[in-house]
């Protein structure tokens, strides 16, 4: 009696598990017909148990079976001649008549005599995964499709130039050095060199230089290991060993460390690196591209880059000109920017009255095409329809009463000077407290220009502004 009740427990025990099993399970007896089938079964194929029991497994139409047509005697069903089927890919239909993407795996019962018992069968559900890789293959194939050639406009001799260096420069495995005002459209060009190049099926990492301090830039390029310093609980790749095999955009370069400049220069020299709190060299296959709007040649005379790295990084320049030098493109841009616009917010605007493109062409564009980007979107919050007039622009550029100095006529005495803390307080005081414009007197970011007025206690906004 207690062995019996011992197993009749077993039993419900079993029945419990397949039960509250993810996986469908389900068995066949000796005449090849259904004798279980758990809930899962129900929600894959979308037939209850009382569908499916006596029924033959013919009804899940599957993809991958042995045979074209499933036969009425179990006797003759190819499993018996394999023995199992492991982790076959393949497709079920679902009652409704969709097919569902499954992994099955078979095996067919015997008794202690080789007599067939019958056979037990499970699917996995993968339609969550086939979900999720359409997803990850539609956003590879936008990336791609956002770094195409012709993404980048311009029809001016100086984009012409920029177009034959990238295809050049996406031909070879040298070091980029891509040089250009905030807004120019580096990070563009970047992707456009990777993604038109030898590598375009391996990863493309972008590491901003200027928004970490040196300690996190030196673990997000690197990685650590664990214990290597407070909050290191585990070891982490860095940014270099995920782009192995394929390229890593290094923006802002200008603004890193002496000691990240001499790390930089051995992953150059010798394709290795080493994680923050190891010793072990390990060797990386990449290929480095590298962007900033400051002059490396002048950081370079005034000691604050090295020498050896700047002729390292600089194997293939690339100049990308500023909009006020190729204004002729502006008509060219604000035509994309309203068809993007148009096909995102859902709007029909035209195009742009002749009294507000002759303001869009007079400004000078401190921002460059960023800032021409970001003034179009102003005027789809504005506009509802017809044209964009002149005041759906920002009100900076129709008034037109900011008109930075261009780079190249920047004062001497200013970019040459050593930057202190009454240097800054200065330039600050003479530029209203705007940073971005301090920072293009100096030759450095905004974000530097923050750093520096952090470290020397200036006040973020003018003591006389009053708030």
């Amino acid at each position: 009696m207690i062995g019996q009740n011992h197993e009749l427990w077993d039993a419900r025990f079993l029945s419990q598990i397949i039960d509250f099993m993810a996986d469908g399970v389900f068995t066949l007896d000796a005449d090849g017909h259904v004798s279980s089938w758990n809930p899962a079964m129900e929600r894959i194929s979308g037939y209850s148990s009382s569908d499916a029991l006596g029924k033959t497994c013919g009804l899940l139409q599957c993809s991958r079976c042995f045979d074209r047509a499933c036969p009425a005697n179990l006797n003759e069903c190819g499993i018996l001649s394999y023995g199992e089927a492991m982790n076959s890919e393949c497709m079920v239909r679902h009652k409704e008549g969709h097919d569902v993407p499954v992994i099955k795996n078979a095996r067919a019962v015997y008794d202690d005599h080789g007599g067939i018992i019958g056979v037990v069968e499970t699917l996995t559900d993968l339609t969550e995964l086939k979900q999720a890789r359409q997803k990850a293959e539609d956003a590879a194939s936008r990336l791609r499709e956002n770094h195409r050639f012709d993404n980048i406009i311009g029809r001016s001799r100086v984009m012409q130039q920029v177009f034959s260096d990238i295809k050049v420069a996406a031909d070879s495995y040298a070091t980029i050095l891509i040089n250009g005002e905030s807004g120019t459209g580096k990070e563009l060009v970047a992707g456009a060199i990777h993604y038109n190049s030898p590598l375009s099926a391996s990863p493309l990492v972008t590491v901003n230089c200027s928004a970490l301090s040196e300690s996190l830039l030196e673990s997000e390029l690197f990685g650590h290991v664990r214990g290597a310093f407070t909050g290191a609980v585990r070891d982490r790749k860095g940014r270099f060993e995920e782009a192995d095999g394929g390229t890593i955009f290094l923006d802002e370069i200008g603004e890193i460390s002496p000691l990240i400049q001499v790390k930089l220069l051995r992953v150059l020299q010798e394709r290795e690196i080493e994680r923050v709190g190891e010793s072990r060299r390990r060797k990386i296959n990449i290929r480095i591209i590298a962007a900033t709007h400051q002059d490396l040649y002048e950081l370079m005379q005034a000691g604050r880059f090295r020498e050896d790295l700047y002729y390292r990084l600089k194997v293939f320049p690339i100049q990308l000109p500023p909009l006020r030098q190729r204004k002729e493109d502006i008509p060219l841009l604000i035509r994309h920017f309203i068809r993007k616009q148009n096909k995102i917010i859902g709007k029909e605007i035209r195009g742009v009255s002749s009294t507000a493109m002759r303001i869009l062409m007079d400004h000078s564009w401190p921002g460059n095409v960023r800032e021409l980007e970001n003034a179009i979107e102003h005027a789809f919050v504005l506009r509802e329809k017809g044209d964009i007039d002149v005041f759906d622009l920002p009100v900076e550029i129709r008034q037109m009463k900011y008109q930075p100095p261009d780079r190249r006529e920047s004062t001497p005495s200013k970019r040459g000077k050593r930057l202190t803390k009454s240097v800054l307080t200065q330039i600050l005081t003479e530029c209203d407290w705007n940073k971005a414009e301090v920072g293009r007197q100096v030759g450095l970011s905004r974000t530097a220009i923050w750093k520096y007025m952090k470290k020397w206690d200036i006040p973020l906004k003018s003591p006389l502004s009053g708030d």
